[in-house]
């Protein structure tokens, strides 16, 4: 993909300056898009409600009107979230083809502490905004995702997390396309 000109015509950071975050471009204009529709419609659609709501009397006492004022700050702290990382994202592409986990790997790990255990599949990303259809984020700053980083194929991973000790057996990991 091409990048958008916002982010091919911009200066290079200055020195010292950090990315605000670290994204794909696929994250990069979803993120966007998503953005959009919550400064448009998603704004429209909470003032249709915040007026709905004031309709129905005293605002003091009002569910609908609490429940809607709750649903405008959350949308707005996003809206704010979202400025924020996409201000001076740093964009990158998936990794290459490698005989260790990096990020951007869609992961294959099996429980080694069940009985009838289950293969899971994990995105491993920079960020926790990155998707990939069917398959859960983790990120590689996350004690699983920190565990991953740099193993093997049949490489076993133990992690600490508030449930427990956690052991893997990884049996499969290729980039994300």
């Amino acid at each position: 993909m091409e990048l958008p000109p916002e982010l091919a015509n911009r200066p290079p950071r200055p020195p010292g300056h950090e990315p605000t975050a670290t994204l794909t471009l696929e994250a990069y204009l979803r993120l966007k898009g998503e953005l959009e529709e919550l400064k448009t419609s998603g704004r429209a659609h909470i003032a249709e409600r915040l007026k709905a709501a004031r309709e129905h009397g005293d605002i003091r006492e009002n569910a609908e009107y609490d429940a809607a004022k709750n649903e405008q700050a959350l949308m707005e702290a996003r809206i704010r979230n979202l400025e924020r990382m996409l201000r001076d994202p740093e964009i990158i592409e998936a990794p290459p083809a490698s005989d260790v986990v990096a990020p951007g790997m869609l992961v294959t790990i099996r429980p080694l502490d069940e009985d009838d255990p289950e293969d899971e599949t994990y995105l491993l990303a920079e960020h926790a905004e990155e998707r990939a259809p069917g398959v859960r984020t983790i990120t590689t700053t996350s004690p699983l995702g920190r565990a991953l980083l740099g193993k093997r194929l049949d490489d076993e991973v133990e992690y600490e997390a508030p449930g427990g000790v956690f052991h893997y057996l990884i049996v499969g990991f290729e980039p994300r396309r």
